[in-house]
């Protein structure tokens, strides 16, 4: 089965506020979404699973939309949350006391069944928040490993809180440029592989192997995403989830899915979909030029790219 994660973000805000939501209501357009979704037969493409993971302002209304159809229209077509609180709400234990956090608990009461945690932008945040306390972090390469094993752990509590409520969870792993480096590949590689072990190692670590093996990886180059960056090419995003798969069976004995997360589009989708290691992917946008955006037809162009 292959997978396609859609991150809705930046579309709860209309273009003419300084968004990106074509309509200047973003709920009603993310009715329509769900609404062309359906008509598309999103959620009925042979062998493909489609998520949309969206903002919590649209959340209810996507999912209401959703349910709306009888199961047979949305038989592979999901909607879930972008991240989790690293604490969650207990029967006779907190209550939900996490003013402007996301409990766990709550977005599966609302009917999301899957979460993305660890996106690079939720990656950034984090350590944003650590930089402010201790700017020798953007600097010292010893003070931005231990930030960046503190982030590891709050991410790992997010990670437990959405397995112990039976979410299942898209979790993002990726290199930036300082990580990488500089020089080909017998100089960056070891750089690289050391960064994306510690990673998947820090996220699953004392969760019991079998929670594990149905979690996916979302593979950002996050060196590479951004108006005039170069993506990588094949050979590295082959490199990087054949990498990744030896981990998870090592530390696992499993192979996770790994989805690309550098921007899947309908120009690179067939190129990407030869990658053997690769499993899916991850979409922003549609439309990579001004006036970028996003809509259902365009995503049924990229998965019908990718699985021809």
């Amino acid at each position: 089965m292959k997978k396609i994660f859609v991150n809705l973000k930046r579309f709860e805000v209309s273009k003419e506020k300084g968004g990106i939501c074509p309509m200047d209501n973003p709920i009603e357009w993310t009715k329509w979404v769900v609404d062309e979704s359906i008509k598309l037969n999103l959620g009925n493409i042979d062998n493909v699973f489609v998520c949309y993971l969206l903002p919590e302002a649209t959340l209810y209304t996507g999912l209401s939309t959703l349910n709306g159809y009888p199961e047979s229209k949305r038989t592979r077509l999901n909607l879930g949350c972008q991240s989790v609180y690293r604490a969650d709400i207990k029967a006779g234990g907190n209550f939900g006391a996490f003013t402007s956090n996301r409990p766990a608990l709550a977005m599966k009461e609302i009917g999301c069944n899957w979460t993305m945690i660890a996106h690079s932008e939720e990656r950034r945040d984090k350590l944003q928040m650590i930089a402010a306390y201790d700017p020798a972090t953007e600097t010292d390469a010893a003070a931005a490993k231990k930030s960046a094993d503190a982030v590891d752990a709050l991410l790992n509590a997010q990670v437990k809180c959405a397995i112990d409520r039976g979410m299942d969870v898209l979790f993002c792993i990726g290199e930036t440029a300082e990580q990488k480096g500089e020089g080909g590949y017998d100089q960056y590689a070891p750089r690289v592989k050391a960064v994306l072990r510690s990673q998947i190692e820090n996220a699953f670590k004392g969760i019991d192997k079998e929670k594990v093996k149905d979690i996916v990886l979302g593979y950002e180059p996050i060196w590479a995403i951004g108006p005039g960056k170069t993506p990588p090419d094949s050979d590295y995003i082959a490199f990087v989830s054949k990498y990744a798969k030896e981990v998870t069976k090592e530390l696992y004995g499993y192979e996770l899915d790994v989805v690309y997360g550098g921007g899947l589009k309908e120009e690179n989708a067939e190129s990407i979909a030869a990658v053997s290691t690769i499993d899916g992917g991850l979409v922003a946008l549609t439309k990579f030029v001004q006036p970028i955006g996003f809509d259902p037809q365009s995503l049924k162009n990229i998965i019908m790219a990718y699985v021809k």
